[in-house]
């Protein structure tokens, strides 16, 4: 067991079929968990009659109900680390972000950094049917967050990652607050404060065509607000990594690299 990609959903019984027949049909040896939360249009079960025709490669977890998308990465990191995957993914479910790049993102983890984020922002990267406004907000969260907290990531709102097990084995998840697209900015930056080596690969980020975007005005807000709040509270946390294996890893305070 060493792949497994985190899907977390609500709602999303128009893509999350096509998604994962996508993912497995590859042949690459990924194993998917969907963490649900209790949708009401049956994505679930639609995620059951697929555990049929691609049995113990598919994985489902139901919460009680809609509790955010940060908590519900929180829950499927617990499961992969408790089950020994060594390679753990985000990904969305309405193709924003494309099957085949996962493959790009295990290998650039497996042979050169410790979290590979899927970017818009970095040569090669870009949108697809994206409005103006739209890429004027993204691009300007992104540009005010490295300003704030100083973290080399021109993409950290991204929600396509690779994350090896020791990262997330390290980061304490009782300290990661946020539940919207600040979540994405705060795993990077709780990464990147332990030390870890953060790097980014360009991806096309193609807006969806099924379903409804979860993005509302309270989700904005938080992100904005957020980033200042991660900040401040980064001045009195104590970010050093755990001890393995009778060694002392490096304390958090290096920079780890992002790849332009």
């Amino acid at each position: 067991m060493e792949k497994l990609v985190i899907i977390p959903t609500y709602n999303e019984n128009e893509n999350i079929r096509l998604i994962l027949i996508a993912i497995l049909d590859m042949k690459l040896d990924f194993h998917v968990l969907v963490v649900d939360d209790n949708s009401p249009d049956g994505t679930a079960d639609a995620v059951r009659a697929l555990q049929l025709l691609y049995p113990g490669q598919i994985f489902l977890e139901v919460r009680t109900g809609k509790q955010g998308l940060g908590t519900a990465y929180i829950h499927g990191f617990k499961w992969a680390i408790d089950r020994g995957y060594k390679f753990i993914f985000e990904m969305d479910a309405d193709f924003s972000h494309a099957p085949t790049d996962l493959e790009r993102l295990y290998q650039a983890c497996r042979e050169r950094a410790d979290v590979v984020v899927g970017s818009r922002y970095v040569n090669g990267g870009k949108t697809v049917n994206w409005g103006w406004e739209r890429n004027v907000l993204s691009k300007g969260g992104a540009l005010y967050t490295r300003m704030l907290t100083w973290m080399p990531v021109k993409d950290p709102t991204a929600g396509f990652v690779c994350y090896r097990k020791e990262v997330l084995e390290t980061i304490n998840f009782d300290e990661i607050n946020f539940v919207g697209y600040a979540f994405q900015i705060e795993m990077k930056f709780a990464a990147w404060k332990l030390g870890f080596k953060v790097i980014e690969i360009p991806i096309t980020f193609v807006d969806r065509k099924y379903g409804t975007s979860k993005m509302n005005k309270n989700i904005v807000k938080e992100g904005i607000l957020g980033v200042v709040k991660i900040q401040w509270q980064s001045m009195f946390k104590n970010y050093r990594r755990k001890v393995r294996n009778n060694v002392v890893q490096v304390s958090s305070h290096l920079p780890a690299e992002a790849l332009n």
